[in-house]
């Protein structure tokens, strides 16, 4: 080979080195001297031909009898060098590209499962605090099963409540009440309910996530409001069905009548613009995991200071809890409520429906409870009441439960 010792003769001007055997790449410090001719034929040289100083001029530039050469000026009609395979470098490469896989795949990873939590922080929080979100036909129909009898948990004259898991990446369950459209006044309570849920925010109130206005697949018109699923049921459940192995005590009782208190003083004197619900009663309160009562249905509710079209066909409330002057054709009002209350309260106490057959034109529940104040309160309370009271706590509830009657 061309020792390297070579690289200070940089004044040269003509070289030659032909049949000298030499091997190995021809050095690259020959194209920064004076070269005016250069001679290496004959030799064992190969590899790829400068392109700089002497190696520009072909005529300056003899190589014949090395067939190892390539590359170098156009002139010289030598073949295109093959780009030697440099291993180290293409396991460094390599070695790059693995990592910048991995760390892209670790991105990827960390980005879903944040996402993922997201999506579960985004559903709590909207349970939570009532926001909107937007959903389908398609989706309450997968999240009820497609509205199956096994999550039916409610009917009602206005729609049908079913239970469901709106989000398939969270187990929590929401209540999906679905209009029964073709019944006079449907409309007009999803429109009522949409106006007040968006008006109205306590801690006593059923919480509701969002509402769908749609078409099924039939093309018929379809409405549904979705709620904050309450796993206690309702009031109704626990006076009446005969499903529940449980009864409310005394003081469960007085703190559901409480919540229900809390509520009607927050619609009537807090909330802008203030609202009458009209249809108080043991099936429009719901109860929590902590049997923290919710009220809810405010399809028949109105806002004070509106004025609503008159109709002689229009609910006013239901039979046996609607205040009597509504009967009458009168505007609902606070009172009315405040009505509806007392005929819930003693029903809690009593256990008998405002509706039962043993009250008729001569007596009714109000009758019924007032009449055994002072001295027979015991002959009138619910004796499920008094079976979880034996005792020494007789006297107490006793006492209590007159209290609470007055």
């Amino acid at each position: 080979m061309i020792p390297q010792s070579l690289s200070s003769l940089k004044g040269l001007m003509v070289l030659d080195i032909s049949h000298n055997n030499l091997s190995g790449q021809i050095p690259r410090f020959f194209e920064r001297f004076s070269l005016e001719n250069l001679d290496i034929s004959f030799n064992d040289f190969e590899g790829e031909v400068p392109i700089l100083g002497v190696f520009v001029n072909a005529s300056a530039f003899s190589f014949s009898g090395n067939s190892k050469l390539c590359g170098g000026i156009v002139e010289l009609g030598l073949p295109k060098c093959k780009k030697q395979r440099n291993l180290k470098k293409q396991f460094q490469v390599f070695m790059i590209v693995i990592l910048i896989a991995s760390t892209l795949i670790t991105i990827i990873c960390l980005v879903y499962v944040w996402c993922k939590r997201k999506r579960k922080s985004q559903l709590a929080k909207s349970l939570a605090s009532g926001q909107c979100r937007k959903v389908s036909y398609n989706q309450l129909l997968k999240a009820t099963d497609g509205f199956s009898e096994a999550n039916l948990i409610g009917n009602g004259g206005s729609g049908s409540v079913y239970k469901g898991i709106l989000d398939e990446d969270n187990d929590k369950f929401v209540a999906v009440k679905v209009l029964h459209l073709q019944n006079q006044g449907a409309q007009r309570s999803f429109m009522r309910e949409c106006e007040v849920w968006r008006n109205i925010r306590h801690r006593n109130l059923l919480k509701i996530i969002t509402s769908c206005s749609s078409v099924d697949f039939q093309g018929n018109d379809f409405k549904a409001l979705v709620y904050e699923f309450m796993p206690n049921g309702s009031l109704h459940d626990w006076l009446h069905s005969g499903e529940r192995t449980s009864r409310l005590n005394l003081l469960q009782i007085i703190n559901i009548l409480m919540d229900v208190a809390f509520t009607l003083d927050y619609i009537h004197n807090q909330c802008v613009p203030l609202i009458v619900h009209g249809d108080l009663k043991p099936s429009n309160i719901l109860l929590d995991d902590d049997m923290v009562a919710h009220v809810g249905d405010f399809g028949l509710a109105r806002f004070f200071g509106i004025s609503y079209p008159h109709s002689s066909t229009g609910i006013r409330g239901t039979i046996g809890y609607a205040a009597p002057e509504y009967g009458l054709g009168n505007e609902m009002t606070s009172s009315g409520d405040v009505y509806s209350f007392g005929i819930l309260l003693l029903e809690v106490m009593t256990g008998k429906r405002p509706t039962d057959n043993i009250f008729n034109e001569d007596l009714s529940l109000h009758k019924f409870a007032s009449t055994a104040l002072q001295d027979h309160v015991t002959d009138v309370i619910d004796v499920n009441i008094l079976k979880l009271h034996l005792g020494g706590m007789f006297h107490d509830i006793t006492c209590r439960t007159c209290f609470v009657l007055h």
